[in-house]
């Protein structure tokens, strides 16, 4: 049966409904029809703001028909339609939203005075109309200006509605018995309506002080600022406010924006590109924002709370998209703003970001995460963000004068600046593939022409400062040769070997890209000329040849068109065959172009990495991206890695550490070297190119296979010297799984960090106390890993302390040493700190022997050494 709160609801969604029938028909649709002319701009937005007041009347006044459709079937059918389902009760979600939509579309139009607009035209009319509803909108008063009447009547039928609503809604729950099903409903509905009351007093108390904003401010400024959706939330002229140093003489806080007014400036931030961050002042709170950071501080503690806390939430509900419901500040304190959040914008201020667009991560007010940058003369960047710079891996655009054509950088970046292997598809449609540095291509790289280019020509080696610099081979497929030696700045400069296609070696001296002194030419025979020749390699002035059988030609040569070779020169017969065994002059670059120097900058960057400690932010600056084709591309920038590279560092030290046979670790070492994601893999692969790119097609020559045997000695010495480099634990007497866990913890790293502290004071006694401390951290990592308390033997000692120290990259530490020596105090001579120091020493020396072996690399490092 019904009870009598629900006789009264469904008399008050009767007279709600009809109220809102009269409203319609007798302003909103006059509205429409006498609104403003279309010629202007502001009269089509008035125009608008009508149509969705309308709209959202319309849709009100459905919901309510609903409701009342509800109400009846329960009146009608009491057994079967229980409470639930009434429509303000089982779907008050949905009313409070049609509800909420209206409010929006009312207060817009307050805000840009439509009202007013509309009063204008047609006022005796609008007098007409106030009669006819004055008997359908009871308590109300018609009295007054037209633009008033007309708002109120828009606004008071659903003010009196809700309030009517709720406190049938607290009579409908009292007449309930606490143990009624629908008592927890009832009661949320309660809730929901009177969180809408207090959003609806919220929205027109915005609405209101917004109208007054707009008509204390110059029309400029109104102009600029006013939009039929903004509304004020805080003004610096009712809690005072001061911005430094931009000194703004007013703070105005909107829903989406703070804004600040500076003489004829308007300085406006977008609330959701802003973060607050609190200041040891206690008045004071500062500012982020993409290209400003200033400090709001107001007159007390008190006025810095207000504005902290408003603009919190401010910022909170801009990044939601919608206001607060219930209203702002009531309920449970909303979370504080996330500091990542994905927005975009475009940057104003001077600079390389100027009229640019960045979409995407933010952290703390700069591009952080993934994201895309784009400039307005078609630059284009897409990949990883660090504190604003460009960090990771990234895609980077640049283009050309000629119509579509630009160059496209696939590289690691770093703090801004391409650095790390990367590969750069030129528009000329040169292709580099190798390292940068600062956003040059500097280290080890190699540079094809276009495939349709009239001189096609690789270069493999080489580059500083975005120059072919160094040790590098270059092969010139148009004139069918390769030059195999030094340059600098572009040019061959220094020692180098040219080999011809034909057979022919060159072995000489360049210089600004030209050969100059004397040198050695070697045809295929084994005819060896020594001495000075043209360009084009014809014999030019003082020389000698040395034919196979032993024979010599010595004396001055010269070339002339349609001449051929002249000579005036003595012909030696009498001379022995060479010796087959002595051929270091027809081994050409043997001696002259040193093994250890030539591909310096293939290594570099493995071993920075490794004495980096492997760290997985680094693997793509070495590695490279495994990339075929642009869905790949695009697949590797949303993961930011090689897929196939995950972990695998890590999981290769950690196997490396485990004990095993010279057999079995033979084994692992070719495993190293033939996994694509390894590092020693890379290094391996690189090595072949280098070697195909110097001895394989037109360079293959028998004069050239003592360098090419020296390089395989020298890469293996290398190889293995980067293996043994990654077992740093290998005397370590502990079981596999203890060795993994060091591995996993980082190797001693508290150990490490502990000893870099001796440089921080001048005091030895200091220093040893740090000493003692790093051992202890050490003895300490080693009990974790034991499970108990373990004390470390000097055996034991040593190879932990020789990791920790060489990590630690203490510089001077020879010095610091005998600065502890010398002014250790005798009474701890034999003692603890003696003993440590003793243990430091040999470390340090032992460091610097091995040291020396990884660069000089002798020839005892073998891979004998397995065994």
């Amino acid at each position: 049966m019904c009870s009598l709160e629900e006789m009264t609801l469904l008399r008050l969604e009767e007279a709600f409904l009809a109220m809102l029938a009269h409203v319609g028909s007798s302003i909103l649709q006059p509205l429409l029809l006498a609104g403003p002319e279309h010629s202007e701009p502001w009269a089509r937005e008035c125009l608008c703001l009508l149509q969705q007041l309308h709209r959202s009347s319309e849709q009100l006044q459905e919901v309510t028909e609903q409701s009342l459709q509800s109400l009846q079937k329960r009146l009608h059918q009491p057994c079967t339609a229980g409470l639930e389902s009434l429509l303000m009760l089982g779907s008050a979600d949905r009313i409070l939203q049609v509800y909420m939509e209206y409010i929006e579309s009312y207060t817009s139009c307050m805000v840009v005075q439509v009202f007013q607009q509309v009063a204008k035209r047609k006022s005796r009319y609008w007098r007409v109309q106030f009669g006819l509803l004055q008997k359908h909108l009871p308590g109300m008063s018609f009295e007054g200006p037209v633009d008033a009447v007309l708002a109120q009547a828009l606004r008071q039928p659903l003010v009196q509605h809700l309030q009517q609503c709720v406190l049938l809604l607290l009579q409908l729950r009292d007449g309930l018995g606490k143990s009624h099903p629908a008592q927890e409903l009832v009661t949320q509905a309660i809730t929901l309506y009177g969180n809408l009351q207090s959003f609806l007093q919220q929205a027109l108390d915005q609405a209101t002080a917004t109208q007054a904003l707009w008509h204390s401010l110059s029309s400029r400024l109104k102009d600029a600022l006013c939009t039929p959706t903004r509304r004020l939330l805080q003004d610096s002229q009712d809690v005072p406010m001061t911005a430094t140093p931009l000194r703004a003489e007013r703070v105005l806080l909107f829903d989406d924006a703070l804004v600040l007014l500076q003489g004829p400036a308007v300085h406006t931030f977008d609330l959701r590109l802003l973060w607050v961050r609190p200041r040891r002042h206690e008045c004071t709170f500062c500012v982020l924002t993409p290209e400003e950071e200033f400090s709001l501080s107001a007159r007390d503690p008190l006025g810095r709370a207000v504005w902290q806390w408003k603009v919190s939430r401010a910022v909170s509900q801009a990044l939601r998209g919608k206001k607060d419901f219930p209203v702002l500040g009531a309920g449970p304190a909303p979370s504080e703003p996330p500091a990542c959040r994905s927005v975009a914008y475009t940057f104003s201020a001077e600079g390389r970001l100027c009229q640019a667009t960045y979409e995407g991560e933010w952290c703390l007010a700069r591009p952080h995460g993934k994201g895309t940058l784009k400039w307005p003369d078609g630059r284009h960047h897409v990949g990883n963000f660090r504190w604003g710079l460009e960090h990771g891996f990234g895609i980077y655009l640049v283009p050309k004068a000629t119509e579509d054509q630009f160059d496209c950088y696939k590289c690691h970046w770093q703090e801004g600046s391409m650095c790390g292997y990367g590969i750069c598809e030129y528009g000329s449609e040169e292709v580099y593939k190798g390292y940068f540095r600062a956003g040059l291509r500097h280290g080890f790289g190699v540079l094809d022409s276009a495939p349709q280019a009239p001189q096609p020509f690789r270069y493999t080696g080489h580059w500083e400062q975005d120059q072919r610099s160094g040790y590098g081979v270059q092969e010139d497929s148009s004139r069918g040769e390769r030059y195999i030696g030094e340059w600098q700045a572009n040019q061959r400069h220094g020692l180098g070997v040219v080999v011809t296609q034909a057979g022919v070696c060159y072995q000489g001296t360049f210089q600004a890209d030209k050969m100059v002194g004397p040198g050695i030419l070697l045809s295929e025979d084994d005819s060896m000329y020594e001495g000075t020749f043209t360009r084009d390699l014809t014999f030019e002035g003082k020389g000698k040849i040395t034919f196979p059988n032993g024979f010599t030609l010595e004396g001055s040569f010269s070339s002339g068109a349609g001449r051929g070779l002249y000579t005036q020169s003595v012909l030696d017969t009498a001379a022995l065959p060479p010796d087959p065994s002595s051929t270091h002059k027809r081994q050409l670059g043997v001696g002259a172009l040193p093994v250890e120097s030539r591909w310096r900058g293939v290594y570099t960057p493995f071993w920075d990495f490794a004495h980096a400690g492997c760290p997985g932010e680094l693997q793509e600056a070495l590695l490279g991206f495994q990339v075929q084709s642009s869905r790949e591309l695009r697949r590797s920038q949303e993961r930011g890695s090689p897929e196939d590279a995950a972990g695998g560092t890590e999981a290769f030290l950690e196997d490396l550490l485990r004990p095993r046979q010279p057999a079995a670790l033979r084994r692992h070492l070719g495993e190293a070297l033939s996994a694509a994601w390894h590092p020693l893999g890379k290094l391996l692969r690189t090595l072949m190119l280098t070697f195909q790119a110097t001895y394989a097609g037109i360079g293959a020559n028998k004069h050239l296979q003592g360098l090419a045997q020296e390089e395989v000695k020298q890469h293996a010495r290398e190889l293995w010297a980067a293996y043994r480099h990654l077992w740093p634990l290998k005397d370590l007497r502990l079981t596999s799984n203890q060795r993994s866990s060091l591995v996993r913890d980082k190797c001693f790293l508290s150990a490490t960090e502990c000893l870099q502290k001796i440089i921080t004071t001048v005091d030895p006694r200091e220093k040893l106390e740090v000493l003692e401390k790093t051992y202890l951290e050490i003895e300490a990592t080693v009990s974790r890993v034991l499970g108990r308390e373990h004390k470390l033997p000097m055996d034991d000692l040593l190879p932990l302390l020789v990791y920790v120290v060489s990590r630690a990259r203490i510089q001077h530490l020879g010095a610091e040493i005998h600065l502890i020596r010398d002014m250790m105090d005798p009474v701890h001579t034999g003692g603890r700190y003696d003993f440590l120091l003793t243990a430091l020493e040999s470390c340090y020396q032992h460091i610097q022997k091995e040291d020396v072996r990884l660069h000089r690399l002798p020839g005892h490092w073998d891979l004998r050494d397995l065994r």
